[in-house]
């Protein structure tokens, strides 16, 4: 498709997408709790569609009522043998945590995905999974897809996570429940992650105690249906917030946007780099937040930070390039085994379109400012949403000539409205033509 070019301004409201991480966890403890939950603002995207099938296939009935989804909770134990695979889709999450719960179940189901889920590895979840008692098989020892799982009988386990991630977390956390009452699993995190798991377990009545990096999970817990409201998705905000910051006059206000701690490191970066947010209208889940348009300086993404915004960290290379000075981004060696390799893909693509970005073995080196041109050649998302979504703001900062985006259907992944809200933040453009 052919992309916005030489924007002028972003002004107006949106309201992003529910959270995916949330949705993704909203549809799972809904199932394996007991009675009703019904979850309002869920992200209706790919990506979730995939997890709600899977449950349909175990056995759960999810219905959608206009802007809500009801789930009959049937419990671990009413959970049944799926008749065929499950399709994850281009899913990670979706496998991931779903390896946690089938990991008890005492039946085989086989897991798969796209052509990209089936490339990234799964021996982070499995291996682990595997030392609690489940048989996992995968291709190779990465555990490539499909993934075969059969559970049963799960022991605690005293883990200590090799890598900084909230899937791997969460799966272990789900397998934990289903061990005997009685039973304690600890976990004890490599870098604190997004807590999401953590406290939606607590809001459907489960236990857990938390220490640091460290988690105790009680086995043999009973969960009991809740109401819950997904806040939007600051992942997806988070290229709007880019946008506004980076083109002149504008001006704009993102509604309804999660701030839970642990996923606002973009926040913390704009900050530093001079950005103007102001977060407004905060609740305990949610606030507004309002973006100008900025003069920016360059600073280092790293270390704790990195798990608190790892999956910003491609629209933060492109807000990169538009800043005064170097950013250094280290210790995202993970960005690797996205849906693609983000850190390749993110420095071919800006590269492409004129930035100086050197990609390193764990992160990128990337030097501003720099004036973007349109690219030579068409640019493939490669099937990733948020390469597709980072280009799209990349073309609005290019004043002359085509950018021409391969595969954007690959978007719809995690933000179906995305076109439809930038033509809403765009409109001043059209009035300006008029």
């Amino acid at each position: 498709m052919k992309l916005k070019t030489n924007a002028r301004a972003l002004k107006g409201t949106v309201t992003v997408p529910g959270d995916k991480s949330i949705s993704h966890r909203s549809i799972m403890f809904g199932a394996i709790a007991h009675g009703q939950t019904r979850v309002h603002h869920i992200l209706r995207a790919e990506d979730i569609t995939a997890t709600i099938q899977a449950f349909q296939a175990l056995g759960v009935k999810i219905e959608e009522r206009g802007d809500m989804v009801c789930i009959q909770g049937r419990g671990f134990e009413r959970l049944r043998p799926a008749r065929k695979p499950l399709n994850m889709g281009n899913s990670g999450t979706s496998m991931r945590l779903m390896s946690g719960i089938l990991a008890g179940l005492p039946f085989e189901t086989s897991l798969y995905g796209d052509a990209s889920l089936s490339r990234r590895p799964m021996d982070r979840v499995a291996q682990p999974l595997t030392l609690m008692g489940a048989e996992i098989e995968g291709e190779g020892e990465r555990f490539l897809p499909p993934l075969k799982i059969r559970g049963g009988r799960l022991k605690p386990i005293n883990y200590q996570l090799p890598v900084a991630s909230a899937q791997v977390k969460s799966a272990l956390i789900f397998a934990a429940l289903q061990t005997k009452k009685g039973q304690v699993s600890e976990i004890v995190e490599k870098e604190l992650t997004r807590n999401h798991t953590e406290e939606m377990l607590q809001q459907f009545g489960g236990r857990l105690k938390i220490s640091g990096k460290r988690i105790l999970v009680p086995g043999g817990q009973r969960l009991e249906g809740q109401e819950i409201t997904v806040p939007g998705d600051i992942s997806s905000a988070a290229f709007w917030i880019v946008a506004a910051l980076l083109i002149p006059e504008s001006n704009i206000q993102l509604k309804n946007v999660g701030i839970n701690q642990t996923r606002t490191g973009i926040l913390d970066v704009i900050e530093a780099m001079g950005g103007q947010v102001e977060v407004a209208e905060r609740t305990e889940l949610s606030a507004t937040l309002k973006v100008k348009y900025s003069a920016l300086k360059a600073t280092k993404i790293s270390a704790a930070l990195i798990p608190r915004l790892i999956d910003e960290l491609p629209i933060l290379a492109l807000l990169a390039t538009q800043a005064e000075g170097k950013t250094v981004i280290t210790d995202a060696e993970e960005l690797r085994i996205k849906e693609t390799d983000r850190i390749a893909v993110v420095a071919d693509t800006l590269q492409a379109m004129g930035a100086n970005v050197l990609p390193t073995a764990d992160g990128m080196i990337i030097k501003g400012k720099t004036k973007l041109h349109a690219p030579k050649k068409k640019i493939s998302t490669y099937g990733d949403h948020r390469i597709g979504m980072m280009t799209a703001i990349a073309a609005l900062l290019v004043s002359e000539g085509e950018v021409i985006l391969e595969g954007s259907q690959a978007i719809s992944t995690s933000y179906p409205t995305f076109f439809d809200d930038m033509e809403t933040l765009l409109a001043v453009d059209r009035k300006d033509e008029g």
